[in-house]
Formats: structure tokens, sequence, C-alpha cells
């Protein structure tokens, strides 16, 4: 058993888009970051230089991924955080660390976690407790090599791993409810009852805020607006509130590292321009509706109509998604893809019937794709349509933007700093004596 209560905990978030980090008992993280990397490829970098011909200088990129972490290490140079992200630089590869929730990438991971410890919080992780959040569907393998890594390297005297969903739940005051948390890479449905996942009934699909940002720049990009990553172009005042914008060519710049400046610029629009359609999407209905400008980072601004109901719907009806152009890929994964009401339904019918009428009243949207406008009352106007008659559906989200983006964070953050969580710890002694494995039992 750990007793520290003395030293604050850090709560840490990794999630597909961002990484949240920071102290218990605070109300919002001190660190939020993107959680993909930059990584320049030592070796590529100088065959590059040795012949110039870009063809087998991108091959050791994908052996990189296969080998073992530590062969990898000194092979590429990794680059965390917004800022460090934020500057081009030649062969840089923007790599995501997690894909479905599952980490498939250790090394930035490591990395991750450093930036958090080291420049963000300036903490020793020797001296403070760790909560991390874990996605509902995470594998015992993961758990335990998440543990490992915290001991062994990290060496933190406490670590205990909880369910996204469950601390979205703890966030909003309740021990049961229907979590759905729409995220950047995925949107999960998880049911919890008296702070347990009831694993069974978790349904997830792969439609989160990135998928809907890539649909976005399809559809854009198929009138004829294209988005200039920020790095593309100088922007020249030529009379005082005039501007020229001169093109500055990159040759080296990868197509990843492209697409992520592109991204961010993309789902800019999407947040302020998108809103969840009251009625489902219809062409006809959409056609005449006034338009929205936006001005992009280059000074061209762009009229966008329909495409601001059209991309959000795309959470309720997943085939809208076949319709823009470019996104011919996703049709192979669609018919599997299921819309979020009838997700919510398939998760509270996979439940038990004494709790079902208990999630139907407590549903609670999460993650930085659920403060899309008028989200929450396009769910509950479809939970209406397709629920029984005798349940009573409420739809409930937290007041604004900031924790409904961070509840998970925040409900990390007041677990930790609960008196009655203390003995919950997973201690380094408990861990020397037990092994790894020991984590399936302490952290259910």
């Amino acid at each position: 058993m750990y007793g520290g209560d003395e030293v604050s905990a850090i709560i840490l978030d990794l999630g597909s888009h961002t990484c949240k980090a920071g102290y218990a008992g605070e109300d919002v993280p001190k660190a939020v970051f993107p959680s993909v990397v930059g990584s320049i490829d030592q070796m590529e970098v100088d065959a590059t230089e040795m012949e110039n011909n870009s063809g087998p200088a991108v091959e050791p990129k994908n052996n990189s991924k296969s080998l073992d972490s530590d062969k990898a290490k000194g092979k590429r140079k990794l680059y965390v955080g917004s800022q460090a992200l934020g500057y081009r630089r030649d062969h840089m590869e923007v790599l995501s660390s997690i894909k479905d929730g599952v980490v498939v990438d250790w090394d930035a991971v490591e990395g991750i976690w450093d930036h958090a410890f080291r420049e963000c919080l300036l903490v020793d992780p020797k001296e403070h407790p760790m909560l991390l959040a874990e996605p509902s569907s995470n594998t015992q393998q993961q758990r335990e090599r998440t543990a490992e890594l915290m001991f062994e390297k990290y060496k933190v005297p406490a670590l205990f791993l909880a369910k996204n969903a469950v601390l979205t739940s703890f966030a909003s005051g309740r021990a049961t409810s229907l979590v759905v948390d729409s995220g950047g890479g995925s949107t999960t449905v998880a049911p919890v009852h008296d702070g347990y996942v009831l694993q069974k009934a978790v349904s997830s699909s792969p439609i989160g805020g990135e998928f809907l940002t890539d649909c976005l720049t399809k559809s854009l990009e198929s009138k004829g607006m294209m988005i200039k990553p920020r790095y593309s172009f100088k922007r020249k005042e030529t009379r005082p509130g005039e501007f020229q914008v001169v093109d500055v060519d990159f040759p080296n710049t990868t197509e990843s590292y492209r697409l992520y400046a592109q991204r961010i610029i993309a789902s800019d629009i999407k947040e302020c321009v998108c809103r969840a359609p009251d009625t489902p999407y219809d062409e006809i209905a959409y056609s005449n509706i006034p338009m929205t400008s936006y001005e992009l980072p280059d000074g061209q601004t762009i009229e966008i109509g329909a495409d601001r109901f059209k991309i959000p719907d795309i959470l309720f009806n997943p085939s809208l998604a076949q319709t823009i152009p470019g996104m011919e890929h996703f049709a192979e994964i669609a018919p599997t893809v299921r819309g979020l009401p009838q997700m919510v339904i398939e998760s509270i019918n996979k439940c038990d019937v004494d709790i079902r009428r208990e999630l139907f009243s407590s549903i609670l949207l999460a993650g930085g794709t659920a403060s899309m406008q008028q989200l929450k009352e396009r769910l509950e106007k479809d939970m209406l349509e397709e629920s029984p008659q005798a349940a009573r559906v409420k739809v409930l989200v937290a007041g604004n933007s900031t924790e409904r983006r961070f509840s998970v964070w925040i409900g990390g953050s007041i677990l930790a700093s609960l008196g009655s969580f203390q003995q919950m710890w997973f201690s380094k002694a408990e861990y020397e004596e037990h092994g790894a494995s020991y984590i399936q039992r302490k952290c259910p």
C-alpha cells in the first residue's frame, strides 16, 4: 500500500489527438500538447545527402518502426510539443503514437511523457504518484508495458490506471452513466456502473474529430478551395492593411508534415463554422443554405455552405462520408460503422435490464468533438425517436467546452485527490514483489 498523500499526484491523459498533463486537485491540466511526434530519421538524412534520390531514402523509416525500440532510438530524433512541431524541418515525419486508442509506437510515448514531465510540468517523476487514463479497450499486455515503463524507467513511487469512461463519469459527479466520448481518433460509447466499465457493452467507431477534419479538407478541395499550410507562404505588407502572399517552396517537406500542418487549419475551420444539423442532412434541403465566410491564414476568404452541416452529420450517418470526393477508401469499412444513436442504443441493450433506465437518463457527452454546436440537442432528439417509450432520455454535457474537452483529465484530478482513493495506488513495493501483471488486480 502507498501512503504518499503529502505530494500531489500527476494526472496524464494521453489521447489520440492531444496529451493532457497536470496536478491532481487542479481544475484544468497545466500542459496540453499534440500527441503526435515529429521524427527525423538520422540514417535517412545521411542517405539523402549521399545520393540526392528520394527513392531509397524513405525505406529505413518503415523498418525502424518494426525494430525494437532500443535499436530505433539511436536512429531517429523526436520532436514533441506544439512548438517543436510548428517549426518545419527537412525530412521530418509526423508520427502518431496512438491508433484506435492503442499505443503503436512506444518510443513516441516515452518522448511524450518525457516532454510532459521535464518541459511542461518541470517535475521529477520519482517524487510523484502517477494516475494514467487508459481507453476501455486497453489490453493486458499494454497495461503491463505501461507499468513496467513507469516503474523501471521513470521510477515512480506509485501508479494507477483508470478507464477514460470512469473518469468522465466522476468528472460529472456520477458513478453510473453512459459515456459517449468523441475524441480525435475515435468515438467510444461505454456504460459505467458504480465506477466500473461494463466491458461487454462498449462499442466504438473510427469516426472522430480527425476523420471529420479530413472529410472537410477533401470536400473543400473538391470545390477548388486549397488550404495552404502555414509554412508554405510568407505574407508581405505592401501597404498598411494590404498583404501580398509569396509562396515558398520546400522540396524536402514530408507528406505527413504537410498533412499535419493542413489539419491544424482545417480543424480550426471545423470548430468555427460547423454545427450539427437538427434533422438528417439532405443535399436538396441544404443546397441554398446561407454561406459562412472564413479567412484562411494566407489571406484568402472562403465561403462554406452546406458542408457546415454535412460534415458533423457524418457522426450520425457515417455513409455520408462516401459522398465526399477523395474519401472513397472509407467505403470498405463503412458498412460496419454505425451512427451515434445506434451505438448508444446498442450499448444500452447489451447492459443488464435493471440499469438501462438509469443509463438512458444519464448519457454523458465528453471529448473534443462533443463540443460541436447543437450536437447535444441533435443526439437527444434522435435518441427520443429511437428509444423505447418508457425511457426518459437525458443527454448531459459539461457546462463549457473546456470541461468537455478535458473531462477525462478532470475526473482523474478529482479521483486522485480523494482521501479514500489513497489506498488504491499500485505502489513500487508491490510492483517489485508481484511484478507487472499485478496491475490487473490493482486497477480492474
